[in-house]
């Protein structure tokens, strides 16, 4: 009998909330979907976090997800951009736990790192990991619903091992930090 997983990728922001969908079925990963929900029209930040509350809690009754990733903010010199960040990734948490899903938060390093080998990799550079990865005939013109499928792969390759907001700065320190994972 298989055994069958849904991984919900949140990218949350206030402008835009990117959200990516994978089935893992015998450890084998299966692009489910990608999108994004635009909250530029909207000029009241509490409407917004209304809508990310009730699009995620949206996602989750149609989806149905065993789990949850979903990217930290970043630390920033704008502290007040890191409190509208904060709060958008606080609301989509809230709805996940709403529904008891375990939530896994990390840090965008981590992310690019897993996607990519590249902690500083650039959107369009994880974008294309995962159209290579997930068989992507397309990628969207944003790339905000790719950075949250990111996340939810993220999740799948660090599944059993999860060290939220552990990072390495590249190959040779993540070598020296897991000897035991690797082969030689």
């Amino acid at each position: 009998m298989s055994k069958e997983k849904i991984i919900l990728g949140i990218d949350p922001g206030t402008t835009i909330m990117g959200f990516g969908i994978i089935k893992v079925v015998d450890k084998k990963m299966e692009f489910v979907q990608m999108n994004e929900l635009q909250l530029s029209k909207y000029k009241d930040p509490y409407t917004k976090l209304k809508l990310i509350f009730e699009r995620t809690l949206q996602l989750i009754d149609t989806y149905h997800p065993d789990e949850m990733a979903i990217e930290a903010p970043f630390y920033s010199k704008n502290v007040q951009s890191m409190l509208k960040l904060g709060r958008a990734q606080g609301v989509a948490m809230a709805a996940g736990l709403s529904r008891q899903i375990p939530i896994t938060e990390y840090l965008p390093k981590k992310i690019k790192m897993a996607i990519t080998g590249n902690g500083n990799a650039s959107k369009e550079q994880v974008a294309k990991m995962l159209q290579s990865t997930l068989q992507l005939k397309t990628l969207p013109k944003n790339l905000d619903s790719t950075d949250g499928l990111a996340a939810a792969v993220c999740h799948f390759y660090n599944e059993g091992r999860i060290e939220v907001g552990k990072s390495y700065s590249g190959w040779e320190a993540f070598v020296r930090n897991n000897g035991s994972r690797v082969k030689k």
